[in-house]
């Protein structure tokens, strides 16, 4: 069974930075597809940013390009999202995912708060 854990969340003061992780254990097949959702309270989850593994082309929301930068380690199965630049708007719950074999599996998620 895959299973991805989540870390690197917590509160930030505005113009502050954080790290999101993401490693998946559980599949012998690897991600097509890994990156972040995020999902602010009463919304439906929105995509942050999304890397291909096999190519390195990213995708980013437009309100997180500059600021936001996706990566990932394949050889460990990890995903991270560094997070600069925080806005209070940018507090919400974000969620890591991996597409294996055409499924998606998510994290748990992990609370962002950006406040002064």
């Amino acid at each position: 069974q895959v299973q991805l854990v989540e870390s690197g969340g917590g509160s930030v003061e505005p113009g502050g930075s954080l790290r999101l992780s993401c490693a998946a254990s559980g599949s012998i097949f690897s991600a097509h597809y890994m990156g972040w959702y995020r999902q602010f309270p009463g919304k439906e989850r929105e995509l942050v940013a999304r890397i291909t593994t096999t190519t390195g082309g990213t995708y980013y929301v437009d309100s997180v390009k500059g600021r936001f930068t996706v990566s990932r380690d394949n050889a460990k199965k990890m995903v991270f999202l560094q997070m600069n630049s925080l806005k209070p708007e940018d507090t919400a719950v974000y969620y890591c995912f991996q597409t294996i074999t055409g499924q998606n599996y998510w994290g748990q998620g992990t609370q962002v708060t950006v406040s002064s």
